[in-house]
């Protein structure tokens, strides 16, 4: 198949997109497709990494970890069509809509963060009609959006943290802050309600400046969510499927400093990640059939990681938030978790372009 790898972006998390999206491309050329590179600028502009680029990145395997391995965004500006076929896309030149450099069966959007994640993407490549992967409209959109998630999930019964939600004008009149998250007790986390990869967060213990975190938040989203901290233990969940979406192996992120921030998840020395992570069995399968619950609640389709925090004292366990495009580098818990579930890497890939068609072909009006 030709498949499209959309990556880059304008969003805070471009650089891990742009890694994210060589673990992909050279999984799907590991499986025998003709991967088309088009990585999108910070301005918004997309490119078509041109051939030899994109065969030296796929061929050449780095030493470095996380995000010092990436699909460069450059080439030759294009634009997304409607293909000639029904259910495909065309790259046309920018200056040149005639002229076609590819067309594309299936579109791999692997764009983390705002303009790739929340629900933007994926309503162009609907209007286009060509089959794409992973989540939909309106469950990219609710899984982006930290508030609008802890909702869904509540409503069918998923356990989430406790929290308070308030925009920037609230923050601003507001003549005590601290009023604002009266009823929960520190430590705190500060977040950006639509952000991802740890951007923006803060955590905030007694003695701590709210208005700091807050502020910094603020610089990513006018949406911000105060979290009320857990102590326990980080742990995380793949979920892959459709209609009948199933579970990973559970895996466990042992940080220092209290979280699992942006430094040390994509540029620490050591691997904080265990999979399979030491757990009783019970809590295991419990983990697992929340997962699959959680990404029922938000509509998901194709994949998610979900992140839950797990209390040892109390037995308490609590989804943190669902990721429905996590990071996609050799080093990510996601394709671990897989991989010790008996799926490796480029199987993912491959049962997720499956499921793109699957999906395309369901929709009203598609192919039978």
């Amino acid at each position: 198949m030709r498949i499209g790898v959309l990556f880059g972006g304008p969003s805070a998390e471009h650089e891990v997109s742009c890694a994210s999206a060589l673990g992909v491309a050279r999984a799907l050329v590991e499986r025998g497709h003709q991967v088309v590179a088009l990585g999108i600028t910070r301005a918004g502009g997309m490119r078509l990494v041109p051939e030899p680029v994109l065969t030296e990145c796929c061929t050449h395997v780095g030493e470095g970890r996380a995000i010092d391995d990436r699909l460069p965004v450059t080439g030759p500006a294009v634009e997304l069509r409607a293909g000639e076929r029904a259910g495909t896309v065309a790259v046309t030149a920018a200056d040149a809509p005639g002229s076609v450099h590819a067309e594309l069966d299936v579109v791999f959007p692997v764009l983390h963060g705002p303009y790739g994640e929340d629900g933007v993407v994926q309503g162009l490549l609907e209007s286009l009609g060509v089959p794409y992967v992973g989540c939909g409209i309106l469950a990219s959109a609710v899984g982006m959006d930290k508030v609008a998630m802890k909702r869904a999930l509540r409503a069918e019964g998923v356990p989430t943290t406790p929290h308070v939600w308030f925009d920037a004008p609230t923050w601003r009149a507001a003549e005590d802050p601290e009023k604002l998250v009266v009823g929960l007790r520190r430590p705190l986390f500060v977040k950006p309600a639509r952000m991802g990869s740890s951007i923006g967060i803060s955590r905030v213990a007694e003695g701590d400046d709210l208005a700091d975190a807050v502020e910094e938040a603020l610089r990513h989203d006018h949406v911000v969510l105060v979290e009320q901290g857990v102590t326990g233990r980080e742990l995380e969940c793949g979920v892959l499927g459709g209609w009948h979406p199933e579970a990973s192996a559970v895996g466990e992120v042992r940080v220092a400093g209290g979280w699992f921030d942006y430094r040390q998840k994509y540029f620490g020395d050591a691997d904080p990640m265990i999979v399979p992570a030491p757990l009783p069995d019970e809590v295991t399968e419990r983990i697992r059939e929340l997962s699959v619950r959680a990404f029922t609640a938000i509509g998901g389709w194709g994949l998610a990681r979900v992140d839950f925090l797990y209390d040892e004292t109390t037995g308490d366990l609590f989804v943190n938030e669902l990721n429905t495009l996590p990071g996609f580098t050799a080093h990510s818990m996601y394709p671990k978790v897989w991989a010790e579930s008996g799926v490796d890497y480029p199987e993912v890939v491959n049962r997720l372009v499956a499921l793109a068609f699957t999906r395309h072909a369901a929709r009203p009006g598609g192919a039978a």
